[in-house]
């Protein structure tokens, strides 16, 4: 013991002349800080390689007048331009695109999470064959997207389509509707003639259909979660079914519901291969998504395509800021 604390407090030998000193150990909070960096630097560089490059490639690509064929000679950083911006803000097809885009979003939004309260509320309680049903409304979002949007057309087709020989059997229709191909149709309502955008409103049926079983598993596991002594209270108080799906269960969904809208508008408001499976972007369907790709395709014209995608984003980034600043929930702590 002795030896040993001798050799502890004994001081350093000094370092010869012309020598670089010694560096000095690392302090314990230096090395838990280097070790941090140590395991984040693989996520760092995936978030900077997947996310964060082609984020910056696409607003390099947005200022320059790039097209497929002058790619190669313009390089990587050319001469910048908003005439992009400019062509793509002008034109008034890019906000009729951007209306169209928002009816689409809203109404999809809308009824996917109708579609999924109402079946979150009709599987909430056990009975026979519950487990069956739960798994069967999950086909929709689990069908890969080519099968159902081809499933869709057959059924839709005005050719063969069950839904038009069900209206010339059961509706009397004089001819077969071309549902997914026609971008109007005028129906008599009370002597009133109203013009329906009905390509959009099979395009939106879709939507609502195929993504409802996401917002209803989110339901279902809130509405699983909801004690039951509130609703057993409220039975005894003799409240009617409506009354306590008023003022005790929506009030429980309102956080599940207001998160739901948020994903669903953003995610349907970038959606892309329904619509373009199921119409092409004709028919009056022509969605922001859609126009980009034609941008890029039809057009070879990569600046204004990504002129576009950023109009998206940043449309997309205002809707989230006003939902952030005025329908987000606030932590109570």
């Amino acid at each position: 013991m002795t030896s040993a604390h001798t050799v502890r407090n004994r001081p350093a030998p000094a370092e010869p002349p012309g020598r670089p000193p010694r560096r000095r150990a690392l302090t314990l909070r230096q090395q838990e800080s280097r070790a941090g960096l140590a395991l984040l630097s693989p996520t760092l560089i995936i978030v900077l390689v997947v996310v964060v490059l082609p984020v910056v490639w696409t607003i390099v690509l947005a200022f320059q007048r790039l097209r497929l064929a002058t790619l190669q000679r313009e390089g990587i950083f050319g001469r910048f331009t908003l005439q992009n911006f400019a062509k793509v803000l002008g034109s008034a097809d890019m906000w009729s695109s951007l209306g169209t885009t928002l009816v689409y979003t809203i109404g999809g939004t809308v009824l996917s999470l109708a579609l999924g309260l109402v079946a979150a509320l009709a599987l909430r309680k056990p009975f026979r064959g519950r487990a069956f049903l739960r798994s069967a409304m999950l086909l929709p979002y689990v069908s890969p997207v080519v099968a159902a949007t081809f499933v869709w057309e057959i059924m839709l087709s005005p050719q063969f389509g069950v839904v038009n020989a069900w209206g010339k059997s059961f509706f009397g229709w004089d001819k077969p509707v071309a549902f997914l191909s026609q971008e109007t149709s005028t129906i008599s309502l009370f002597g009133w003639h109203v013009h329906l955008p009905l390509a959009l409103l099979v395009v939106i049926a879709f939507e609502g259909w195929r993504y409802f079983p996401f917002t209803f598993l989110f339901l279902i596991a809130r509405l699983q979660a909801v004690p039951k002594e509130l609703e057993e209270a409220a039975l005894v108080d003799g409240v009617t079914p409506t009354q306590r799906f008023r003022h005790i269960l929506l009030p429980q969904l309102y956080p599940v519901l207001a998160l739901l809208s948020v994903l669903r508008f953003i995610l349907t408001f970038n959606k892309f291969d329904d619509v373009y499976l199921l119409t092409g972007g004709g028919a009056g369907t022509d969605v922001l998504s859609v126009r980009v790709y034609d941008f890029l395709t039809a057009q070879f014209d990569i600046g204004g395509a990504a002129a576009q995608a950023l109009v998206l984003a940043v449309v997309l980034v205002v809707f989230l800021v006003i939902y952030l600043k005025f329908f987000a929930p606030e932590d109570r702590a």
